[in-house]
């Protein structure tokens, strides 16, 4: 698997390489076909001849993988690409993940086993997450940075659609309290990287102080990036976890669009901000409310959801941060700040039929609307144990 690994890095590096070089003499970028017939060119030179040991199903994807990057990267310089700007393409690294992808005709499941087979690796034994719903059409081998092996596979199947009900749910964001809900539950983060941040210290001090391709330096490395994993692992659990039973208990549910790239400017709140995984967390409810059927929506970010009673609407003005808890001027009705802006969320997403107010239409105030899309293959996951 090493030596896949690396024929793929060489593979992707040295195409990357002579596009780079077709792009400084002023020629157009190689198609992929140009591409292809180079790296058969490569496997008969005596320099290159080992990259026939391996299997030429991974080899050619990185090839694509290539081109997918550069079509992502033009379409993003021309406007034709939503979101953040692409970089172009960028070399591989020896330290950092790596991965395989094989097609249906690279690899082989075999019925109640625990062993996948792999073209010129061999039969590998694999512990399951769970189990496929369907035959997959590809399987991508991969090693991240803490030496940890997965199996991805990718199945195309109709997910079972969650039983209707009527219940809606505002949601809001914070820092102290990871969501507070417009039915005034309040969900506390496991905040994983604030509970490491000394041993991350630690570990990364020790890193640094070792000298530069030695061996004790490597295993600095593979310590540090372990806890990076654990870190991580924690985080998403947490996420995946309260996504789920978010979807599962509601039909309908709003979300503020929260400027996160802004606020991680903030030196002071930046490190909180990333340990919470705001953005994940929205796509995670977002793929899961078009995969199970459910009414996804987000409102705009300019809303005052903190300074509008969520009684009469009166509108009170902003308010500091350090104001958790305020008495409305209008009504005399005392607020806990999250719930009120949680509540003033769900009425803002068109749901306030359970409230007194109706001030404006809440539907006008929907950014987005995402219901019932086309549910991309879903991809599961196994650990490889060697």
């Amino acid at each position: 698997m090493s030596q896949l690994f690396g024929c793929c890095r060489v593979v992707f590096n040295d195409a990357l390489a002579y596009c780079q070089e077709q792009h400084r003499a002023g020629n157009k970028k190689p198609s992929s076909s140009e591409l292809s017939k180079r790296l058969t060119e490569l496997k008969k030179t005596e320099e290159k001849q080992w990259l026939t040991e391996v299997s030429s199903v991974p080899l050619q994807q990185s090839l694509r993988d290539l081109e997918q990057a550069y079509s992502n990267f033009f379409k993003s310089c021309k406007g034709q690409r939503k979101g953040k700007k692409v970089k172009p393409p960028k070399f591989k690294k020896r330290k950092s993940k790596q991965s395989a992808k094989f097609t249906d005709n690279g690899f082989k499941l075999y019925p109640d086993s625990s062993y996948i087979h792999l073209a010129k690796i061999g039969d590998i034994k694999v512990i399951w997450s769970r189990e496929l719903p369907a035959t997959p059409s590809s399987v991508t081998l991969i090693k991240d940075s803490a030496d940890r092996y997965f199996v991805s596979f990718v199945v195309e199947f109709n997910p079972q659609q969650l039983p209707k009900n009527n219940n809606s749910v505002g949601i809001d964001l914070g820092i102290t309290n990871f969501a507070t809900l417009s039915n005034g539950e309040k969900v506390k983060s496991p905040k994983p990287l604030k509970k490491q941040l000394k041993r991350l210290r630690k570990l990364q001090c020790n890193l640094s102080r070792k000298q530069k391709g030695s061996k004790r330096r490597e295993v600095a490395r593979k310590k540090l990036a372990k806890l990076h994993a654990k870190i991580s692992d924690i985080r998403n659990d947490f996420l995946h976890k309260f996504s789920t039973k978010i979807i599962r208990e509601n039909q309908t549910i709003v979300l503020e669009d929260l400027n996160v790239s802004g606020m991680m400017k903030n030196r002071k709140l930046s490190r909180a901000i990333s340990d919470l995984g705001w953005r994940s967390f929205r796509t995670m409810l977002e793929a899961k409310s078009a995969l199970y059927g459910r009414d996804f929506r987000v409102i705009d970010r300019w809303i005052p959801t903190s300074q509008i009673c969520s009684c009469c609407g009166f509108r009170g003005g902003k308010k500091e941060l350090n104001v958790r808890e305020w008495i409305c001027l209008n009504c005399g009705t005392s607020h806990d700040r999250d719930v009120n802006a949680a509540i003033n969320i769900k009425v803002a997403g068109g749901m306030h039929g359970d409230f007194k107010r109706t001030w404006r239409e809440g539907q006008s105030f929907c950014k987005e609307s995402t219901s019932r899309r086309s549910v991309n293959p879903s991809r599961i996951s196994a650990v490889v144990n060697l």
